[in-house]
């Protein structure tokens, strides 16, 4: 993968950060993933690359990356679990950028949430991961593991502290983490380390004859493990880079497409609410039969088209009407008995001059109200679905809007509020 690439994940990026068409409402909820976005961005501009050390407290994660490093910069110590936050150095400078290192704190000390955040964090941000273990595999690192394979970023197995076993005893451990994770993770990228080698005791014998014990210093080794890294960064670093960045921005574009489609769907609801009383106060304030039904039509007419422009799907007022015409055939066709107590409330109500208002306006408003729910509700999710009823059809549409409404319930909560309504009104 060429420099090119690399350029051309940073612009898909980009186009993501500044999608116009994200409210800011939005933004705000989103405002870590949005500055993780932006740092991506710059990474792949510099052409930077991020090497994670994940592993459990104690595991010697920090000895390694200083190692590496050759100077202590990473914070290492006897108390436990001294690494509490994430922290990252520079390690090696290159023509296109530079290679950084990122320190973690131990998986043991997280619960199962924390572990997977860490996982996804560690993920986002890393182009190659050093799992790090100083024997088999325990249930916390099984699990750890598996979190960060299931985003798919590279990952080298460790084995530090490996000056601690015989080379038999370092072979079958190798081999037994190798039988754990085949074929997740390749077999040359599961090796042995020591970062920090405990001191070797040597006997020293002076001129005079006599001897004495001392402990003498021994070079890390983790040339095995350096040899191994670089391969994999110039082999394969970039794509990993581009791809990690895609897998991101993807990320991030769906949950703004979750946070847009929610906030919505909130302000859909409550628009549907806002209509459904207007309706029935309106329908039951009305005395006469025909100036109900054209009230009725007008008032759903508007919902569909406010909603409409809810979801950015804009329609006119005849594509409204249209569109209204379909959704009451349905509900005619599997709601016969409702809307004919509709039509007869109406008649009732134009016979007796409006003088049966009080006995009829809290049944039929209830109705309206009812009425106006189903059709804001269909209309919604004709729009969510982009203008289309679906495979199945605007019947089995409605048919599952129906069975999902309590009608009974409704009814009964709609009657109770317009009547009160009413008679604030009166």
């Amino acid at each position: 993968m060429s420099e090119r690439d690399l350029q051309d994940a940073a612009t898909s990026l980009e186009s993501v950060l500044e999608d116009r068409r994200i409210p800011e409402d939005v933004r705000e909820q989103l405002a870590g993933e949005f500055e993780q976005l932006q740092a991506m961005i710059d990474k792949l501009r510099r052409g930077d690359l991020h090497i994670a050390v994940l592993g459990r407290v104690s595991v010697g994660k920090s000895s390694l990356l200083n190692a590496l490093l050759g100077e202590p910069l990473f914070e290492v110590g006897p108390l436990h679990g001294v690494t509490r936050t994430t922290t990252i150095a520079r390690w090696e400078d290159r023509d296109c950028g530079g290679v950084h290192l990122i320190d973690t704190p131990g998986i043991n000390e997280l619960d199962g949430e924390a572990r997977e955040q860490l996982a996804a964090d560690v993920a986002t941000r890393a182009d190659l991961i050093l799992f790090v273990v100083e024997g088999d595999l325990t249930a916390s690192e099984g699990a750890m593991l598996d979190d960060v394979l299931q985003r798919r970023p590279p990952v080298v197995l460790v084995l530090n502290k490996a000056d601690r076993y015989t080379s038999s005893e370092r072979d079958l451990l190798l081999e037994a983490l190798r039988g754990h994770v085949t074929p997740r993770i390749r077999g040359e990228n599961v090796l042995a380390a020591a970062a920090a080698p405990a001191p070797q005791r040597v006997l020293i014998q002076r001129e005079d004859g006599s001897e004495s014990w001392s402990e003498r210093a021994r070079e890390p080794e983790l040339d095995v493990l350096r040899e191994r890294i670089w391969d994999i960064l110039e082999r394969e670093g970039k794509t990993f880079a581009a791809v990690n960045a895609a897998i991101f921005a993807g990320e991030v574009s769906d949950q703004v497409a979750r946070r847009v489609a929610e906030a919505r769907r909130l302000i859909a609801e409550k628009l549907v609410r806002t209509y459904c009383i207007t309706k029935g106060v309106a329908v039951g304030l009305n005395p006469v039969p025909v100036a109900d039904l054209l009230a009725a039509a007008a008032i759903d007419v508007a919902l569909v088209v406010h909603l409409s422009e809810v979801y950015g799907l804009p329609m006119t007022r005849r594509e409204s009407g249209k569109l209204i015409a379909t959704i009451a055939a349905q509900l005619a066709a599997l709601l016969g008995t409702v809307w004919g107590i509709h039509l007869a409330s109406s008649a009732l109500k134009g016979l007796s001059a409006g003088l049966s208002t009080a006995l009829t306006a809290g049944a039929q408003g209830a109705l309206a109200y009812y009425a106006t729910y189903l059709v804001g509700k269909a209309a919604e999710e004709y729009l969510v679905n982009g203008k289309s009823w679906g495979p199945d059809g605007p019947k089995r549409m409605v048919r599952n809007i129906l069975e999902r409404v309590d009608r009974e319930s409704m009814l009964a909560d709609a009657r109770a509020e317009i009547l009160a309504r009413l008679k604030i009104s009166s």
